[in-house]
This record gives structure tokens, C-alpha cells and sequence, in this order.
């Protein structure tokens, strides 16, 4: 809890995830004059809920809740009770807000003013990850998140789109594919994809993804899929699961994507596990059906 003229105020409030956010703040107010601290404004309205450092510090970078929203929809563990108007840095921002969706999450991006040009808000969104648009590495495009595989015009202004909301998406991909840092780490024995996040970043603007182990028994195949540039190249790994064959995508410059593969393929080849024999098996199989069809077509249209 923030109040004008006084220090933070610790408390730990235990609220039901369908609460609104208006519900919250006047749990917060219950709870904080029953602990006997000074009487709060009667008129719950007059507060507002805004995102927080875990030391209590409000950012000022984004504006106070929605108050009409389920709180569950926001996800921040550390929240502060701020009196509206009580702090002049927040009371001095008119900026707007342009909300970005990824795959992990959504982050809010200020802007000063309409006439922003949508080139600048997708460099904003991707320095929130840490992306680049120099070059190197994947690129990304903004879409209406109402107009799904249409990317916006990067030269338009912001007041040219009729909307705050716009979708941030991978080229060469679509909404839906889930992307994010990993570190990945191989044995003989397992396979662990362990995502890497910035710790301010995750608990801010972007959910952050479980790890995944995979025992090496459960590995079926390793292949470069694509191998655009030395800084750039794509190789999947597919696993069982559930008696499923899972693929999962990984990208990074082509020299450790090659030496990727080589290792995983190296260790399948070597453990000779059941899923690796019958996962190829059964790719054998597909291509030879796809084979025969080709061979009965040609051979009849030589008749």
C-alpha cells in the first residue's frame, strides 16, 4: 500500500481468483483499517491498484488496473494500493497504452501520442523482449488482433489502425506458435529444455513456459529443417509422448543447430531405443505407400 506523503505499507491479501479488481481494493482497505492502521478515504473509489516491483515501488510506466476486471486476468503477485492522483509522476501521465499479445502474455506499450508510427511501437514491443529487428535472428510483424495473418503497415501511424491491440507475430509462422528462449541441455540419458526469460520481463509482461525433460529412450529423431543464413537455421527434435509423436522447433545460428543435431542424432543411433526403431519404421512405411502410389500413376499414365 502507497499513500501520499507516507511510507510503503507490506501486506499480504488473499482474494478469490473471479474477485474484480474494484472487489480487491476494498478488501485491501477492509483489511488494512482492521489491522489498526490510520483510517482510510470511505469512498473505495478513490484508490487504484497498479503493477509493482517486489520492494513495494510503483511503475509508473503503466497505468492502474481496469478496475471492472477479474483480477486473475492480470497474473502480478506484487500490487500497489495507490491513492488516485496522491503521487504527481502518475497523475502527470496522459499517455496512451497500446496492448501487444505474443504467444507468453501481452505487454503494454506508452505512447505520447496517435501519430506514432507502428514501426516505433514493434521496435517498443520487441525491446520489452529483447528482440532485434537488425538483421539478425527471426523477425517479427504486428497484426490487427482482430485481422489474424494481415500485418500492419509499419509506416502508418498508430491513428490509422482504429485500434490499441495488435498481435505480435513471428514471420514465416502464425498465431498460435508458441515461441521463447530456451537453454537445452543433452545427455545420454535426457533431453531438458529449461525456458530463459529476464526475470522483470516474466513476471511483468510475458507467462513464463514449464520446463520439459525427455528421457532419451523417448527421443525419435533430430533433422535440420532449414538452414537460411550462418546467423540463422531451424532443426526439430520429435519425441514420444502418450504414444504420440511430438515435434518441438528449435532456432539459433547454423553452426549450433549443426553440432545439435549431430550430438542428438550421435546418441539416438546409440541407444537404439524401441521409439527411435519404430518411429522410423513407420516413416518407412509412409514412404513407401507414397513411392508405390507415385510408380501405379506414372505407370498409368504411360498407358
Amino acid at each position: 500500500m502507497q499513500m501520499a506523503q507516507e511510507k510503503l505499507h507490506p501486506m499480504t491479501v488473499v482474494t478469490i481468483a473471479n474477485a474484480r479488481v474494484h472487489d480487491l481494493i476494498g478488501l485491501i482497505c477492509w483489511q488494512y483499517t482492521s489491522e489498526g492502521e490510520p483510517k482510510l478515504n470511505e469512498n473505495v473509489n478513490a484508490y487504484c491498484l497498479h503493477i509493482a516491483e517486489d520492494d513495494g515501488e510503483v511503475d509508473t510506466d503503466f497505468p492502474p488496473l481496469d478496475s471492472n476486471e477479474p483480477i486473475h486476468k492480470f497474473g502480478f503477485s506484487t500490487l500497489a494500493l495507490v491513492e488516485k492522483y496522491s503521487s504527481p509522476d502518475l497523475a502527470s501521465r496522459q499517455s496512451l497504452f497500446v496492448r501487444i499479445n505474443a504467444a507468453h502474455g501481452f505487454s503494454l506499450i506508452p505512447v505520447d501520442s496517435l501519430k506514432v508510427t507502428m514501426k516505433e511501437i514493434l521496435q517498443k514491443a520487441l525491446k520489452k523482449r529483447k528482440g532485434s529487428q537488425k538483421g539478425s535472428g527471426p523477425m517479427y510483424r504486428l497484426e490487427k488482433q482482430t485481422e489474424p495473418n494481415v500485418a500492419v503497415d509499419l509506416d502508418s501511424t498508430l491513428e490509422n489502425q482504429s485500434t490499441l491491440e495488435f498481435c505480435l507475430v513471428r514471420e514465416n509462422s502464425s498465431r498460435g506458435e508458441e515461441i521463447t528462449d530456451v537453454q537445452l541441455g543433452i545427455s545420454g540419458k535426457k533431453v531438458e529444455i529449461d525456458p530463459v526469460t529476464n526475470q522483470k520481463a516474466s513476471t511483468k509482461f510475458w507467462i513464463q513456459q514449464k520446463p520439459i525433460s525427455i528421457d532419451s529412450d523417448h527421443l525419435c529423431a533430430c533433422d535440420l529443417v532449414e538452414e537460411r543464413s550462418p546467423s540463422h537455421a531451424i532443426f526439430k527434435l520429435t519425441y514420444l509422448s502418450n504414444h504420440d509423436y511430438k515435434p518441438l522447433y528449435f532456432e539459433s545460428d547454423a553452426a549450433t543447430v549443426n553440432e545439435i543435431v549431430l550430438k542428438v542424432n550421435y546418441i539416438l543411433e546409440s541407444r537404439a531405443s524401441t521409439s527411435w526403431a519404430d518411429y522410423f519404421a513407420q516413416k518407412q512405411r509412409k514412404l513407401n505407400r507414397r513411392t508405390s502410389f507415385s510408380f501405379q500413376k506414372d505407370k498409368k499414365a504411360g498407358q
